[in-house]
């Protein structure tokens, strides 16, 4: 079974990210891995904190001469911020005059409830762990899954379709999300160059007022087959755990699949995708039953119908503000202002290529459970044998 964990925090020495249960031969390029975490770290409105980490896998355990073992694989990623830390979030006991408390919390942000939670007298061990920083070992992690769903033609890739209230108004194609994925400057993440105007546009609206701007990402599963997840328990539907997996990122509070939000307003003969037959598909795909649109975003009754997966997240804005809200002391109750620490404005691109790494890591996790194999061999056997069984259903 695909599992995986992160350790660290924001200013600590290094983000861990641990994955275990991915079948001994996959092809790993450490390349790739840090191709994602420098994705990760780009995007219009950014914060200064990118400029100093230049987030790279050391790869510890788990992979030797290229290819995975079979055992589990560790990876570290240095803070270069750690060095201006060292004092104040020590190991050992330290100096307590050198603690960088959060005095006051934010609105929005785990202070508060975690504060509560674990009686801390502030918000700093909650800041540490709860931050957005995390989301870095996991985009380590997700590399790793989709290097191995790659070796069964299936590929994972995201865009921005909105920014504040600036929205792209038509659907891009998955050519034009991978060429995306592959340029080496990034603005908003979004496909369509007047849209992404826009949304600049917006940020830079939320840079002048001192606030933070949130939007819409959305990851598309392609070459995925039908007949991943399942509809015969409640936690076993692939849409279910899809869903989990991007509302577990940090600031994102709702998943949409397909068109499901418009759905919700629409009659059932405009939303539900017409099925035909055709004796060849083009692009490879894996049955001969079509659809002539895809609302369902590739998933009925919980379970993967052959089409691309579509999963939207929605991106509330950044809770650190540069002109921040009402708080409350800790220490005196007494009413102030909610503490500021270095942030960004938005952070829409890098939260799409977070949430790649959690459907990647999910969607592997449910394809290894049905297909088996300790070898990428013998995964790719009992693989293809379904698809044959599927092509000639």
């Amino acid at each position: 079974m695909l599992r995986f964990s992160t350790a660290g925090e924001s200013h600590g020495e290094s983000l861990i990210a641990m994955v275990s249960g991915i079948p001994a031969g996959v092809p790993i390029d450490i390349a790739r891995v840090n191709r994602e975490l420098w994705r990760r770290q780009q995007g219009y409105g950014r914060g200064g904190r990118m400029r100093i980490e230049h987030d790279t896998a050391h790869i510890l355990s788990g992979v030797r001469h290229g290819r995975t073992i079979g055992s589990p694989i560790a990876m570290e990623i240095e803070n270069r911020d750690w060095k201006n830390w060292t004092e104040s979030l020590p190991v050992e006991a330290g100096d307590p005059a050198k603690h960088k408390a959060v005095a006051s919390p934010r609105p929005g942000h785990a202070d508060l409830a975690g504060a509560l939670k674990y009686d801390f007298p502030d918000a700093r061990y909650v800041l540490e762990r709860a931050s957005a920083r995390e989301s870095t070992a996991r985009v380590a992690a997700g590399a790793i899954a989709k290097a191995l769903l790659l070796e069964l033609g299936i590929d994972v890739a995201s865009h921005v379709i909105r920014v504040g209230r600036a929205e792209m108004e038509r659907d891009a194609t998955w050519d034009e999300i991978c060429t995306l994925r592959e340029k080496d400057e990034v603005l908003l993440g979004c496909v369509d160059e007047e849209a992404e105007a826009r949304m600049k546009a917006e940020v830079d609206l939320a840079l002048r007022t001192g606030d933070s701007v949130g939007g819409v990402f959305e990851v598309v599963v392609h070459g995925a087959p039908a007949g991943i997840g399942t509809y015969a328990n409640w936690d076993e539907r692939l849409d279910g755990i899809l869903a989990q997996a991007v509302v577990s990122l940090q600031a994102v509070k709702a998943v949409e699949i397909g068109r499901g939000v418009t759905a919700a307003e629409s009659l059932g003969s405009e939303v539900h995708d017409a099925i035909g037959y055709a004796e060849t598909r083009a692009n490879g795909a894996h049955t001969r039953f079509t659809r002539e649109h895809n609302n369902a975003g590739g998933i009925e009754g919980g379970i993967s119908n052959g089409e691309d997966i579509v999963v939207r997240g929605y991106l509330k804005p950044i809770s650190t503000l540069r002109r921040p809200l009402a708080s409350v002391r800790f220490d005196t109750r007494e009413e102030t202002k909610a503490a500021y620490e270095r942030s960004d404005v938005c952070v829409v691109p890098a939260a799409g290529v977070a949430a790649e790494a959690m459907v990647a890591l999910a969607f592997a996790r449910l394809v290894l459970e049905k297909f088996g194999g300790d070898s990428l061999r013998e995964l790719k056997r009992n693989y293809d044998g379904y698809l044959e069984q599927i092509r000639n259903y």
